[in-house]
């Protein structure tokens, strides 16, 4: 795939974590909320999107061009998520909704950076257990079992998922100079996170 075109499809992943934003935030509750947020990872998945904390889980797993790529996916999201913002912000639940992205985006960016990566690091571990999961096992049942298991985990625990956090500053209007730090930190924890269990399956000689 071309440069152009890995980039379009980091917009459409971005655009479809964002869609699992916007319901996150729509509903009153967080179980109910997190379940539903799993129709991002599940369109990234089922339709072959290019999403980074998906995608740099494998960067040991392939050659150069394929990490050369990363940067170009995590553009691609961050264009993605805003897109989806700026759409949803001119609907008549665009108020609401950017009232609580904005509190959301309050509580990341008074947040330590040390404390931000290592909650991007535990979100990483669990994206990796979905598309891990929905990549390899045998089962239909187990496949989406793992979409949600992996999602709703990283949503209820409170780590960091930068793909989702770039749509909460988009959609809360709360980008600044520490909002930029916050996603580098966190999305530097979902790089740790994302090759921590698929290096150690390598060492151990796990299944494949």
């Amino acid at each position: 795939m071309s440069f152009p075109k890995t980039f379009v499809s980091g917009i459409l992943a971005g655009m479809s974590i964002a869609l699992g934003g916007v319901i996150f935030l729509s509903v009153e509750n967080r179980m109910l909320g997190a379940f539903l947020f799993t129709v991002g990872l599940f369109s990234v998945c089922g339709f072959g999107f290019h999403l980074f904390t998906g995608k740099v889980c494998y960067v040991f797993q392939n050659d150069r061009d394929y990490a050369v790529r990363l940067p170009v996916i995590w553009a691609g999201n961050l264009v993605g998520t805003g897109l989806v913002a700026g759409a949803a912000a001119l609907t008549r639940s665009g108020a609401a909704l950017s009232e609580k992205a904005a509190a959301l985006a309050a509580v990341k960016t008074g947040d330590s950076l040390v404390s931000l990566f290592f909650l991007g690091l535990l979100c990483n571990i669990f994206i990796y257990i979905a598309v891990e999961g929905y990549g390899k096992l045998p089962h239909e049942v187990g496949k989406y079992l793992a979409l949600v298991f992996g999602v709703m985990g990283f949503i209820l625990c409170g780590t960091e998922h930068c793909v989702a956090d770039m749509f909460y500053f988009w959609m809360g209007g709360a980008w600044s100079g520490r909002a930029v730090l916050a996603i580098i930190a966190i999305t530097a924890g979902n790089c740790a996170g994302g090759v921590i269990l698929p290096l150690l399956r390598a060492y151990t000689g796990g299944k494949k």
